[in-house]
């Protein structure tokens, strides 16, 4: 690791305090949403985004920020909406967000930067963190350091295998401790019974208790990390034909360096070791403190709730607490159930604005009624009325025979149009016939079509013709 100081090679990188210093003002809001958009854009065009698109790009993110005042020193005075975005596009040049490299042809394209990549990754993470989880990094880490045979064979390998094993153990252990204090905070701002029982249940006992809480305490790390320190400092540290082997292999990965700085590289990654070791037994204590504490508030808030959201539960305690008192050693039976005298339920007075029609009527339920039976025998005028009526219903039935038929008496043949003004209905023929002609005229069996003014010319009202003493629109019958 170089021993140059993180703020100089930081502002190496970035070019100037500019790249942060926009997401530390008081429109950061504003910088983090318009660099959203513009890196999920640059990321689907790895060739760039063109100076247009960026601006239409900001422009949007302005009209969902209206709030948004920019100081002087901040932007120029601008009133357009579009030369405020193309302004604050050269904004984002200056602090290097984006890129605009040079180029042959008349295309003048934009590169987001991959530092700012990786910022906007790291904000991500940080505004929608993923679900803790606890692996055996750890545990493997006790493992390999008990191994004698590896270690022999290739010990520094294995000493930088422990090493970032540790590293994300260590990362895992501070996403729990996160975690729980996340749950423990949105357990706190719960206002319902129901969301309450939501973040124990649902999400604290899906996310924390069932994966990561429970396989720490299966690691058994209080038993395995002590025996790992003391393997470093008594046998690691003390064995010189171990030490003399992770010295000659950083030699060879790094020719340019001396023995003796290869043998302090060797002994700073021993003690980095014990260190990160030491670490883990803390943080998993701190990890039960707050998960106690996380049960403690959560039964706590529950107990609140169920106080403060129950509708006139105090006077209801103290009605049965007044009752419990009364009636204390006494057995109710139901020959002699006679109770003394309680005090007054004082509840709510209750109002219907709309009266009792608002309320649910169940439908009378009518006794039922017994029927007369038919007679078996059926006379011959019995079956003539029935057969008179059968006719009847079919021959007043709008169907499309019935309308064929019409068509069937109007004069002229296939191909004869016939307009609404010329029509008369033949003798017998009624209004029913008319509707079954209107009614069956898009029908596959219709033996005519229908051609209406009102569907050619729809901007005209249609004129009205007069047949058989009933008013229609103008239309025409065309025979098939």
């Amino acid at each position: 690791m170089s021993n140059e100081r993180l703020s100089s090679a930081l502002f190496r990188e970035t070019r100037g305090a500019a790249f942060f210093r926009i997401l530390a003002g008081k429109n950061a809001p504003f910088y983090v949403d318009a660099l959203t958009s513009l890196e999920r854009e640059a990321s689907d065009n790895p060739d760039g985004i063109s100076r247009e698109v960026a601006i239409g790009l900001i422009e949007e993110t302005l009209e969902a920020h209206p709030e948004i005042e920019f100081d002087p020193e901040e932007l120029a005075e601008s009133r357009d909406l579009r030369e405020k975005a193309r302004n604050l596009l050269d904004v984002f040049l200056k602090s290097h967000w984006l890129e605009e490299p040079p180029r042959r042809d008349w295309r003048r394209m934009l590169l987001f930067d991959a530092h700012g990549s990786t910022m906007i990754s790291a904000l991500r993470k940080i505004a929608w963190p993923e679900a803790a989880v606890f692996t055996d990094k750890i545990t493997a880490v006790c493992a390999m350091l008990a191994d004698d045979a590896a270690l022999s064979e290739q010990p520094w390998q294995i000493i930088e295998s422990c090493l970032a094993s540790i590293h994300e153990g260590i990362n895992e252990l501070r996403s729990m401790q996160k975690s729980v204090q996340r749950h423990t905070r949105k357990q706190l701002e719960e206002e319902t019974l129901q969301g309450n029982l939501a973040v124990v249940f649902d999400e604290y006992a899906d996310q924390i208790s069932h994966s990561c809480y429970a396989a720490l305490v299966r690691a058994r790390l209080p038993t395995r990390l002590p025996d790992a320190v003391n393997r470093i400092a008594s046998h690691i540290l003390n064995d010189a034909a171990m030490l003399n082997a992770m010295q000659e292999e950083v030699l060879i990965r790094f020719p340019e360096i001396t023995a003796e700085s290869a043998r302090t590289r060797v002994h700073f990654a021993l003690d980095e070791l014990i260190e990160l070791l030491d670490q883990v037994l803390p943080m998993a204590d701190e990890i039960d403190r707050r998960t106690a504490d996380f049960t403690r508030r959560s039964l706590a808030r529950f107990r609140y709730l169920q106080d403060v959201t129950g509708e006139r539960r105090t006077e209801v305690k103290s009605f049965f607490e007044s009752v419990n008192h009364a009636i204390a050693g006494r057995k109710l039976q139901r020959t002699n159930a006679s109770l003394p005298e309680l005090p007054e339920l004082l509840l709510p007075a209750v109002k219907l604005p709309g009266g009792l029609d608002t309320l649910y009527s169940p439908p009378n339920r009518r006794p039922p009624m017994e029927q007369d039976p038919f007679e078996d025998a059926v006379s011959d005028e019995d079956r003539a009325v029935g057969l008179d009526g059968m006719q009847r219903t079919i021959r007043e039935s709008l169907s499309v025979a019935r309308a064929n038929r019409l068509i069937e008496s109007f004069p002229g043949g296939k191909g004869e149009r016939i307009e609404s003004d010329a029509l008369t209905l033949p003798k017998g023929a009624t209004s029913g016939d008319l509707i079954a002609l209107f009614l069956h005229a898009e029908a596959p069996d219709a033996s005519y079509r229908l051609d209406v003014s009102r569907v050619a010319e729809e901007h005209l009202s249609p004129p009205l013709d007069t047949i058989s003493e009933t008013q229609v629109e103008r239309f025409a019958v065309i025979k098939k």
